[in-house]
């Protein structure tokens, strides 16, 4: 059986990464190069000419023309951080890397930093990579499919009616032979409504929905997107059935990185954080794992659902 393009592809090594970005000086020239890869220019006036210095230990610009000075991580997801840089790109890494996430505990661990700076930490980069991801739209062939967080509460409803489980919809972009693209949550209701608004903010037209035969999502016809419904009358058959085979698998891997790095979990609490309106590539190369809002990654074949932000760690 041949492997999983995306399972098994080759990733970013820990001694490849510190050969990389093992230093404060290799940090910064990445850092400025994203910033200004044509050269320094001033927020204020625009102007290029500038002379450097540090305070601080910290990189600094001052413009020739009207004196003002930034430093090289304001405005930047570093800013007002004393942290180096060299411990934010080892907390990215480790973020992106990791197939069930990793907790603000096992991140303070590595780091050698307190909770509280960990947990801020994580909740930056996760909102960073929610922002990068959210413009996306998922086009081409779309697998879509219901479904829930969280379980029965103890002596509560069981089913869909549960009060503590949060529905959201989820959805795989793929080839036309199945394999995945991009995905994309969305904390939403099963309505006609609400699936017709995930279709104006979430696609983009030429698309074909590939669904089960839930009723809402019918409600993309008319905007421009093509319906291909398959009545798999639910339950075992729905979940192996290969049209949905990406959506299906997609589905797992956030549940069970959920469960296995984060053992404690307030579903109606947090999964809006979780289940935001991201599409996220998963086709490789990839680098950095994908998020659902968070984060927000989740993967598809063994790639990693990363949460914007994680309720105890």
């Amino acid at each position: 059986m041949a492997q999983s393009k995306v399972q098994y592809q080759r990733g970013l090594s820990m001694p490849e990464f510190f050969d990389s970005y093992g230093s404060s000086e290799q940090c910064e020239a990445l850092v400025r190069s994203w910033r200004w890869p044509d050269g320094f220019v001033c927020p204020r006036c625009q102007g290029s000419w500038h002379s450097e210095f540090r305070r601080q230990e910290r990189l600094y610009f001052q413009c020739s023309a009207c004196r003002y000075q930034c430093s090289l991580v304001s405005g930047t997801v570093f800013a007002s951080s004393k942290l180096p840089l060299t411990k934010w790109f080892l907390a990215m890494h480790l973020m992106t890397q990791a197939k069930n996430g990793v907790s603000a505990l096992e991140l303070k661990r590595h780091l050698g930093v307190s909770y509280p700076t960990a947990w801020l930490l994580k909740h930056k980069i996760m909102e960073v990579m929610f922002l990068r991801e959210q413009p996306r739209r998922l086009t081409g062939r779309v697998e879509i499919d219901d479904a829930y967080l969280g379980g029965e509460v103890q002596g509560g409803k069981a089913g869909r009616g549960s009060p503590n489980k949060v529905p959201f919809v989820a959805a795989v972009q793929t080839t036309e032979s199945g394999e995945p693209i991009k995905m994309c949550l969305s904390q939403r209701p099963f309505t006609k409504e609400s699936i017709q608004a995930f279709a104006e903010t979430s696609l983009a037209a030429p698309a074909t929905l590939v669904s089960d035969g839930l009723g809402c999502f019918t409600a993309v016809q008319g905007t421009g997107i093509l319906h291909e419904p398959h009545v798999t009358g639910g339950g075992a058959a729905s979940a192996k059935h290969p049209a949905f085979r990406a959506v299906n698998t997609a589905l797992g891997n956030i549940k069970t990185s959920l469960a296995g790095t984060y053992h404690a979990f307030g579903f109606e609490k947090y999964a809006h954080r979780y289940l935001g309106p991201s599409a996220i590539s998963v086709q490789p190369p990839i680098r950095l794992a994908i998020h659902p809002a968070t984060t927000r990654a989740c993967g598809l074949s063994g790639q990693t659902m990363h949460s914007r932000c994680s309720p105890r760690g």
